[in-house]
């Protein structure tokens, strides 16, 4: 049978055919169970990738570009220690600019570890120096040798160490969610060739009675393609609709809540669903033709 008649056949159908194959019973039951539990996962499993590529974006966005100066000095000298510091970095190439936080700015950094009535005036907190960078950057070495020269009780922070290790953790994330779905892929294939090994055993007999008229394996084996890609595509679109349901229904993203509540999709990521029910059907489709030529060349 041609590609394309087999293919007019799986969306056709043959009534003949599909008598072959009983419409309920255990197989029907766990081919549909299967791929809509694992459609279920897919969703969530795709949300995940697609999050973690968006907050590797943020991190790496939000600390590409800035860098902060810490001031550790006497209270009679902080002062004039800021003021050469930002003298120092004011001439710097590659920075746009450089200010010290007011401190207002610094109690409110503080205020989610140390609560909001820190007496910020009575401690010896460092003072910062906030630096934002130009799309060229700046020689951080360099300037580490000026301001050890300069301004001794500078530190220099230019991000490298935080931004490094929270994006290779989002990618790693990302890496998981789409491992995730190539197994979600292979054992939805494994439940399906299950199923449809069970369907051709139990159809035994009738597929004897089959041959003996005459029909062919291709012809057989067509049918129990077509029940089974049917079965997996309904499944797979009712878990794919109850995973966007519960996706949708999560919190929506917030600063406070950061990675957790902006597990979802966005913009052109909700098209992205549209897949799953079809690569479910065309999994089903490839696991059944295998399990029904394997099974249909045993049988005698």
């Amino acid at each position: 049978m041609s590609r394309g008649l087999r293919l007019s056949a799986l969306v056709m159908g043959d009534a003949q055919a599909d008598r072959i194959v009983p419409p309920t019973g255990f197989t029907a039951r766990l081919t549909l169970f299967a791929a809509g539990a694992m459609a279920f996962l897919t969703v969530f499993a795709l949300a995940l990738s697609l999050a973690s590529g968006r907050l590797a974006t943020r991190w790496g966005d939000e600390l590409a570009q800035s860098s902060t100066l810490r001031i550790s000095a006497p209270a009679e000298q902080k002062e004039a220690q800021t003021a050469a510091a930002l003298a120092v970095l004011d001439s710097t190439p590659g920075i746009a600019s450089a200010r010290a936080l007011s401190p207002d700015e610094q109690a409110a950094l503080l205020a989610p570890w140390f609560g909001a009535d820190l007496p910020i005036d009575t401690l010896p907190i460092p003072q910062l120096i906030e630096i934002v960078e130009t799309e060229e950057g700046y020689d951080a070495a360099g300037l580490r040798l000026r301001l050890q020269a300069e301004v001794p009780a500078a530190v220099l922070d230019d991000h490298t160490r935080w931004r490094r290790p929270l994006e290779r953790a989002a990618s790693r994330l990302r890496l998981l969610g789409w491992v995730s779905i190539l197994l979600i892929g292979g054992a939805t294939a494994a439940m399906i060739t299950l199923a449809a090994n069970a369907a051709l055993a139990a159809n035994s007999q009738v597929i004897s009675v089959l041959r003996l008229i005459g029909a062919q394996d291709d012809y057989i084996a067509s049918a129990f393609v077509r029940r089974f890609t049917l079965r997996a595509l309904t499944g797979a679109l009712a878990g794919t609709v109850l995973g966007a349901l519960a996706i949708f229904l999560l919190p929506s993203a917030q600063e406070e809540g950061g990675f957790l509540t902006g597990l979802g999709f966005e913009g052109a990521g909700w098209v992205s669903l549209i897949l799953i029910p079809g690569l479910a059907a065309v999994v089903a489709y490839f696991a059944t033709r295998a399990a029904a030529r394997k099974t249909l060349s045993e049988l005698t």
